[in-house]
């Protein structure tokens, strides 16, 4: 039985109409989802969405995939952005994500999950869907939304300096980060989140000519 599910479930991560439809033959396919769940061969992250146990794992989940599904509608972003890009040197252990609801914190047997609440209009401007291999799509910020968002959780700077110490001191970005940023896209964004962006914009165009 064990490997006829995990043969009819391709991915790590799953929801609840995905196991019951892989235990449609059995009678009773709530019984047997509790003695999964009691056996450990399954895991739930919260209710409605599971990943396989050690016993059945063929490789670690996704923990981009779950922040997507674990509270919606999110796209991953902030400090684990960031590091994901390899614009910032630590390693984020928390996926940190931004919603349009909210504020969420989820702590899971898989990890830690955040959630914070952005303003709807300003919301959708800059999600990409980044390709994490044939099973895994994910609503991810661009380099420039991440940023983006991150300054605009921080008081107004009142000018430029600011903004680079900012990703230079507290984040640790390396310089040469800047070159990496899409100028028209920073633009784009600052006409949405204002000042401390528009700085950042300003920084760039004197960084990078």
């Amino acid at each position: 039985m064990l490997l006829s599910l995990r043969k009819s479930i391709p991915a790590e991560e799953f929801d609840y109409v995905l196991l019951k439809h892989a235990l449609c033959r059995y009678k009773n396919p709530r019984v047997k989802i509790n003695d999964l769940l009691k056996k450990g061969h399954i895991i739930r992250v919260k209710k409605g969405l599971y990943v396989f146990g050690p016993q059945l794992s063929k490789s670690p989940c996704v923990k981009e995939t779950l922040a997507n599904l674990i509270y919606g509608p999110s796209y991953i972003s902030l400090e684990y952005a960031l590091s994901f890009y390899g614009l910032i040197p630590e390693r984020v252990e928390t996926v940190t994500s931004i919603t349009n609801k909210r504020n969420k914190i989820f702590h899971t047997p898989v990890g830690a999950f955040s959630y914070r609440y952005i303003n709807p209009s300003i919301y959708a401007c800059g999600i990409t869907l980044y390709k994490m291999d044939d099973y895994h799509t994910v609503l991810i910020a661009s380099k420039e939304k991440a940023v983006s968002d991150m300054l605009y959780f921080l008081k107004e700077m009142p000018d430029g300096a600011r903004v680079k110490n900012y990703l230079l001191d507290d984040l640790r970005m390396e310089r040469g980060a800047f070159k990496k940023f899409n100028k028209k896209t920073v633009k784009k964004l600052a006409g949405l989140y204002g000042r401390n962006v528009d700085l950042f914009y300003n920084v760039l165009m004197g960084e990078t000519k």
